[in-house]
This record gives C-alpha cells, sequence and structure tokens, in this order.
C-alpha cells in the first residue's frame, strides 16, 4: 500500500479499507511512518470524518498494536466504567469498590489528569503508598484476590493510542470524534472486559460542552463496542458545576471514603448509584439497573463497599490508615475561605473556570513539567438553583501557593453568575443510551 495514496484517499472523503487502516496504525506504530505524513492522514480524518466501520477498523487496529488481556481463568463477567471526564468527578473512586462487593468484577485502567479535568490515577496516587504502576500478572492477581483493580495504561497496552496522541495533542486533531472513540475504547477493550458503562460528560466543565456533540460521542462509543460484542450502557450526565464539592487529588479521596461511609453527596450519589447500577445490571447481578442502584446503596449501608475499598488500596501498596483517619493527612499551608460578592440565586457557572482555579492552587498540571500537590484543591459548595446571601462561605481553598489566592479568589467568583429570579437546579442524567 502507498501512504501518501491512503492520505489522498481519506482528504477526498472516501471511506478506508479495515486493511488500509491496519497499514497506518501498525506501519506508524512500528515507526515505518513518519510523523510528518500520520500528521497529515489524523487532519483529514478530522476534517472529513470516519463512518462507523472506519472507526470500528481503526479501534481494532490500535487495540492489536499491543497486548489484549485475557481475564478468562477470572470466573464471571468483567464489567468497567469510562468517564469523559470532569470536575470533582470521583465516581470510580466509589463505584469500583461497590460494585466489587455486589460479585461483579472491575478491572479498570485509568488516566491522569487532562487539562481542566482530574484524573483517577492522580487522586489515587495521594494516598501514601498507594502503587498504580503494576504490571498485567499483579493486575490480574489483584483482581483475581478482591475482585477490582485500578491501574494506569502499561507499555503494552494500546501502544499505538499514546503515539497518536502525543501527535492529536500538538495537531489540532483532539476534538475528533472517531479518533476519541478509537482512543478510549483501545484501551477499554484491552482491559479483557465483557461489558462497559461509559459517562459522556456535557457543560462547560466537559470536554464536550455541547449537548449534540456530547450525544454523537456517546452513540459512537456505543456503536464501536457493540461493533466488538461488548454489553454497553452509556449515560450522559452534567458538567456545569462540579460533582460534589471537593475537587482536588486528595479532597476527593476523602469525600469519596466519606460517601463510602455513607455521608449523603445527593449530586455525586446520583450519578455514581446510576453508573454503579448499570455495571451491577451489565454483571449479572441484577436484574434492572434500578436494582442495581438499590444493591449499590445496601452495601454502601452496610459497610461492605468501604471495606472493598481497604481491601483493594492495602493491595495495591496504600497506606489504609489515612482513610481510616481522615484528620491524619497533611494540611496545606494556606487555608483561606471565599465569601460571596453579591447575593442571588445562582444561574449557572463556568465549571471550566472552576477546574483552571484548582489546578493554579496546584491540584494539576499547567505544564507536563508541574508536579501536582495532592492536598491542594477547593471545596465548592453551591449548585445551580441556591439562592446565595453576599458574604456567605462559598468555597474553602488549600495551597502552600499564597501568591496564587487573590487570583483564584477572584476568578471563583467571575465563574458564578447570579440571578434575582428563582432558578431551579440542573437535571443531572440527560439521557441513558
Amino acid at each position: 500500500m502507498n501512504t501518501v495514496e491512503l492520505i489522498r484517499k481519506k482528504r477526498n472523503g472516501n471511506e478506508l479499507t479495515e486493511q488500509e487502516i491496519q497499514y497506518l496504525i501498525t506501519n506508524f506504530t512500528n515507526r515505518k511512518i513518519p510523523d510528518y505524513q500520520f500528521s497529515s492522514f489524523l487532519m483529514a480524518a478530522f476534517l472529513k470524518g470516519m463512518s462507523k466501520q472506519e472507526t470500528a477498523s481503526l479501534t481494532k487496529a490500535m487495540l492489536y498494536s499491543g497486548k489484549v488481556v485475557d481475564l478468562s481463568s477470572i470466573k464471571g463477567i468483567k464489567v468497567d466504567k469510562h468517564s469523559t471526564g470532569g470536575i470533582g468527578d470521583k465516581t470510580s473512586l466509589i463505584l469500583a469498590p461497590i460494585v466489587a462487593a455486589a460479585g461483579v468484577n472491575v478491572p479498570m485502567i485509568s488516566g491522569r489528569g487532562l487539562g481542566h479535568t482530574g484524573g483517577t490515577l492522580d487522586k489515587l496516587e495521594s494516598i501514601p503508598g498507594f502503587r498504580t504502576d503494576l504490571d498485567l500478572n499483579n493486575y490480574k492477581r489483584i483482581i483475581k484476590k478482591c475482585g477490582v483493580v485500578l491501574i494506569g495504561q502499561t507499555k503494552e497496552i494500546a501502544p499505538a493510542d499514546k503515539l497518536i496522541y502525543s501527535l492529536r495533542d500538538v495537531t489540532a486533531t483532539v476534538e475528533s470524534i472517531p479518533l476519541i472513540t478509537g482512543s478510549i475504547m483501545s484501551k477499554k477493550l484491552a482491559e479483557g472486559i465483557d461489558a462497559l458503562v461509559l459517562d459522556v460528560k456535557t457543560g462547560s466543565g466537559a470536554f464536550m460542552q455541547k449537548y449534540e456533540d456530547s450525544l454523537a460521542l456517546a452513540d459512537s462509543l456505543v456503536n464501536t463496542a457493540k461493533a466488538f460484542k461488548k454489553k454497553v450502557i452509556a449515560m450522559i450526565t452534567d458538567m456545569n458545576q462540579p460533582l460534589g464539592n471537593y475537587i482536588g487529588n486528595w479532597l476527593e479521596i476523602y469525600e469519596s471514603v466519606k460517601v463510602l461511609q455513607g455521608e449523603k453527596v445527593s449530586d455525586l450519589l446520583e450519578v455514581t448509584l446510576n453508573l454503579s447500577g448499570a455495571m451491577i445490571y451489565l454483571g449479572g447481578k441484577a436484574k434492572s439497573i434500578k436494582e442495581g442502584i438499590e444493591i449499590s446503596q445496601d452495601l454502601i449501608d452496610n459497610g461492605k463497599a468501604f471495606d472493598k475499598f481497604l481491601e483493594l488500596v492495602n493491595l495495591q501498596g496504600g497506606d489504609i490508615s489515612y482513610l481510616k483517619n481522615l484528620d491524619k493527612y497533611p494540611k496545606s499551608k494556606i487555608h483561606v475561605e471565599l465569601t460571596a460578592n453579591k447575593s442571588g440565586y445562582i444561574e449557572s457557572m463556568n465549571n471550566y473556570e472552576i477546574g483552571m482555579a484548582s489546578l493554579e492552587l496546584g491540584a494539576g498540571r499547567i505544564t507536563m513539567a508541574d508536579k501536582i500537590d495532592p492536598k491542594a484543591g477547593i471545596i465548592f459548595y453551591p449548585k445551580i438553583g441556591d439562592k446565595i446571601s453576599k458574604g456567605q462561605i462559598i468555597a474553602e481553598l488549600f495551597t502552600d501557593k499564597k501568591e496564587k489566592v487573590e487570583a483564584v479568589k477572584e476568578k471563583l467568583n467571575n465563574a458564578i453568575k447570579y440571578s434575582s429570579k428563582h432558578v431551579k437546579p440542573i437535571k443531572l442524567i440527560h439521557k441513558v443510551i
């Protein structure tokens, strides 16, 4: 095959065959196709789009660029969940032990923070000693032992994805639904799963801010999962405000532990229980999502979900004494309260700016060289529809960066839009597919 001819074919809007896509991915992964040519292909795919069949072929080629984990020796259905990311989105930390406690295997390969969104790996690594860099043998050993494991992408899993993503990042081709689908699904299918629950975010704090784009991505992910004969449920959930109240790595572990211990955080619980209920249903331990939600709540109430979280953390090297005694964790040098600069009903908020504010305090990376401060972040109290009085505490900031505090306070106040009229709370789950 001729690389230039395949680029031209895609540039002209024609459909590539499975063999042609396989040729491009294999030869790029083997470094036989240079970056400048593959960048041209990415831009052509970005501008002209890819069909359902092309997207499935792309996913397949990326999936088989490395190892596909065989979990057939482990009894039962294996179910994972993937979120497209958001602010305060800590659902994986809560639902993974819930679903495992329900008797469903949860093999989860997670990611790091990306842009304004937090990453599950960074959150877990804020627990002293917790290791996410396990090899595939330990990945299998832990899931066999406790029914759940949370690790990062290994070198063996979908190596094409790492190479392609680094190019997409610098060639303005990130926001392509077929390319996003290939990236997500190649990693998820490589885990050895039988079923997948997808949490596709929409709103100001999501990568897909427009609902129609979130819906298109959800449809693409579902179609691709079905092409690989996987059971799949997708939910489009709201990201116009932080999920829960705590934003930042250890802060999100703290809130997750509180929820697993029975604290009612209504928005976080609603989204988490719907996702865990869907996973338990796909795992064959419930007859419906509704029954799965009831099982999830029971496992929180009886303490089994929290016990499973402690077991998981212990097996992956984490010091569970910090989870049993949350106040033991090191404190930020600076703890500042933010008060509302006006009164009214909260009409909307710029959730992207709230995420960026947490990064400024040290909770994420603004450049690749930045080091995350695990204790930094924000406790953000108000929700859309709440009535706020001027001078009321709306957030608490935690940081070691004194010079960032005033700018972050201003950013947060500017992120909130008030109305003099009553505002309805937002709908959290927009659609189930």
